[in-house]
């Protein structure tokens, strides 16, 4: 049985919330505010630039980040095959121009449907990573952008592993692995990063110093932690390509 701790809190009337699985992340679940923020932070950036056009944000999940790219775009389509997301994104999210239908994402979409896709945190959960971008591309009508994102391998796993311990991970890639498997389907690929900033950047300086080890001996972790990771927000998150690859947290591969 899932903890309370792991289950989404305060939803809206008539809003089932989703449990917290390691598969996706979720608002509204306080100890996953860190990956949450980090995650909305790309879908922020992504809306600054799909204004006015039509989008499909393939496994979209709990359905925020589509919430997020509809705020300036003219139609938004979340797609997502599970049927407890998709059911709580239809019911969540229900604003004008954003709808959410549930399917496979090689399966979905007919040809030039779109002038933008996006495929946050997913291409390293797929078995044929190849086939699902030469699908995104069909999707693209002449001119138009997709937006992929995946974990940096040598920050999320440990040093020399091949892969970190997610289990929904097949694989993970390294900068330059990352940039092949796109440019394999796509003509131009610009590749950003993603890092820490504001709060994230100081409590990483205050790592290098002892931080660890000082609020250990004082037994301040745990209320610490709950409140510093409560406060977190996407603001503390950079998207930047002018900082080396291979310390980013995430890649953001922009594809045409």
């Amino acid at each position: 049985m899932v903890a309370d701790l792991h289950l989404q809190r305060d939803q809206p009337a008539g809003v089932p919330p989703l449990a917290l699985t390691g598969e996706r992340t979720l608002p509204d679940v306080p100890a996953e505010n860190y990956w949450f923020r980090r995650h909305l932070a790309v879908y922020e950036w992504i809306a600054t630039r799909v204004c006015g056009l039509r989008v499909v944000d393939l496994a979209c999940g709990e359905g925020y980040g589509a919430a997020t790219l509809s705020r300036g775009a003219a139609t938004v389509i979340g797609v997502d095959a599970n049927p407890d997301a998709h059911e709580h994104a239809r019911l969540r999210y229900t604003q004008p121009g954003l709808r959410f239908e549930r399917a496979m994402l090689e399966r979905y979409g007919r040809p030039a449907m779109c002038d933008a896709v996006t495929l946050l945190q997913t291409i390293e959960h797929l078995h044929n990573p190849d086939d699902a971008l030469r699908h995104l591309r069909g999707l693209l009508a002449p001119g138009g952008t997709a937006y992929i994102s995946t974990p940096n391998l040598l920050t999320i796993a440990p040093p020399g592993a091949e892969k970190s311990d997610n289990p929904w991970h097949l694989r993970e890639y390294r900068a330059d692995a990352f940039r092949e498997l796109c440019e394999s389907v796509f003509a131009s690929v610009e590749i950003y990063g993603v890092y820490h900033a504001g709060k994230l950047r100081a409590h990483d300086a205050a790592l290098a110093l002892g931080w660890d080890r000082i609020h250990r001996r004082l037994g301040l972790t745990a209320p610490f932690y709950e409140r510093f990771t409560a406060s977190i927000s996407s603001r503390d998150f950079q998207l930047t390509a002018r900082r080396p690859l291979y310390r980013a947290l995430d890649f953001l591969a922009i594809c045409r």
